[in-house]
């Protein structure tokens, strides 16, 4: 999928009295103000300038410009000194997450050879603590990142570096914020019967999240499923060949061979699910229908795992047994290049001090540390119906799983861990599950981990995220807990 850009509201600040008084000073700023918005747009978002802003007047006309264009994340870069009445404006209308720039433009100052306006050129963090005052008290949701402006030649570069890095990394969360406001997630069919845990209050997910939640039947996806052609099919078979190794029956007594009339039948599945996804506009699915005594809908709901593997892939996130909150965090997760597998815990190793995770799919294949394997198996195993299961171990390495859980009080909650997928043997069962080592031993973990009131499933992804869904979190204003 193409990647959404966060739109983000740019404008410097200044003291008008100021310009008068020292020639060249705001040209300076203003030079200033536009290498921070060219770094911006390098880092993919859409920036929106109002200027450089230097009385109420303009403030003003900056917030109507940046409620004007919705914009996802408002930056205040501090040239100099400005009273925090001609800045507070600026952010009030869209009151969008902002991010105040402390950037000096040098390491120091000459202090015995520096007049007044050079001072003022590099005087960024006088005004910074007020500023910070008067968003606290307006309720405005705000963040400071302090350091150098550029890369200063024959200095350590770490408060460049360190500043530069945090800058990135809030630029992105606005992207997958935006990501998520405007998302459409299919509901299809229902959730597994009883599994309390994953019942979902839609309206929660619509107001808390601003995604869309469609609600869809799978008559939706019978239909699109009988209209796949078999040109349709046969291109579907040839992309599922090349993605997946196919497996020989296993050790495990429901493990089959994956056949013909089985691999035929999952592609043109696929096709439909593709259809599906097109024809409502999804940027998400979670699904589960239970059927009866081998109807239609038995056979459709046994034969998702496949095609819903590769929209995964694509960045489609597929969440089977109606687990809506971990599609949004599978969501999440991908919008952070991180992959985001639908996993679950399979088992504790005190042997090791390991965690086994995974499940009977679908998975991010995109995250597979080999190319991953088809299996057949005879019987799903807590499911009706059987058919075709995918199996792979994430990648070696970093990685980071996200649930999303939501509490009595109908608040919407993140919980986040960080650790290491590692070598060794793992279950041969048609299921993708991986090694994972975490910061504290498998029962505490766990301990700590089930006193959140989490969901039993989470999102599985690569690299180290905790950072990155911190300042997400923030933003949307969602709670996270991490365990560390």
């Amino acid at each position: 999928m193409n990647a959404i850009r966060a739109k983000v509201g740019v404008f410097g600040i200044g003291l008008a009295a100021y310009w008068t008084q020292f020639d060249g000073l705001k040209e300076r700023l203003e030079g200033y103000q536009q290498r921070v918005e060219a770094r911006i747009t390098d880092m993919g978002a859409e920036v929106v300038s109002a200027g450089l802003v230097d009385d109420a007047p303009g403030a003003r006309a900056a917030g109507d410009l940046f409620t004007r264009e919705n914009v996802d994340l408002i930056i205040c870069y501090v040239g100099t000194y400005s009273t925090s009445s001609q800045v507070l404006p600026a952010v009030q209308r869209r009151r969008a997450p902002v991010l105040i720039l402390n950037l000096q433009p040098v390491p120091a100052l000459d202090y015995l050879d520096t007049d007044t306006a050079e001072w003022l050129a590099n005087c960024c963090a006088c005004c910074v603590p007020e500023i910070s005052n008067a968003f606290a008290r307006g309720r405005i949701q705000f963040n400071v990142v302090s350091g150098l402006l550029s890369p200063v030649e024959g200095y350590a570069n770490q408060y460049h570096d360190r500043a530069w890095g945090e800058i990135r990394e809030w630029v992105t969360a606005a992207s997958v914020m935006r990501s998520i406001n405007y998302s459409r997630i299919g509901f299809l069919g229902h959730t597994y019967p009883g599994m309390l845990d994953m019942y979902s209050d839609f309206t929660m997910h619509h107001a808390q999240l601003g995604a869309h939640i469609e609600v869809l039947e799978m008559d939706d996806l019978h239909r699109r499923v009988e209209a796949a052609t078999d040109a349709e099919v046969r291109a579907k078979i040839d992309e599922i060949r090349r993605v997946f190794e196919i497996a020989e029956p296993g050790r495990d007594r429901i493990s089959k061979a994956v056949t013909d009339e089985g691999m035929a039948w999952s592609a043109r599945v696929a096709c439909g699910l593709d259809r599906l996804t097109a024809d409502f506009d999804l940027q998400g699915l979670t699904y589960y229908y239970r059927g009866l005594d081998g109807n239609a809908n038995e056979e459709l709901g046994a034969s998702l795992i496949v095609g819903n593997s590769l929209l995964t892939a694509r960045g489609i996130p597929a969440a089977g047994e109606g687990d809506l909150k971990t599609c949004v965090a599978m969501m999440i997760m991908d919008r952070f290049n991180a992959g985001g597998s639908y996993t679950e815990f399979y088992a504790m190793d005190f042997n090791d001090d390991f965690i086994l995770m995974g499940h009977d799919g679908p998975g991010h294949i995109g995250i597979s540390d080999q190319k991953p394997v088809l299996r057949g198996l005879g019987l799903f195993h807590g499911k009706r119906g059987y058919g075709i299961s995918v199996q792979f171990n994430v990648r070696l390495g970093p990685i980071t799983i996200l649930g999303l859980t939501q509490t009595a009080e109908g608040r919407l909650k993140l919980l986040a861990a960080e650790g290491e997928s590692i070598p060794g043997d793992t279950l041969q069962i048609g299921n993708t599950n991986s090694r994972l080592k975490f910061r504290l031993d498998p029962a505490t973990f766990m301990d700590r981990w089930c006193e959140e009131g989490p969901t039993h499933h989470v999102a599985l992804g690569v690299g180290h995220r905790v950072g990155s869904l911190r300042k997400l979190a923030r933003m949307m204003n969602i709670p996270l807990v991490v365990m560390d």
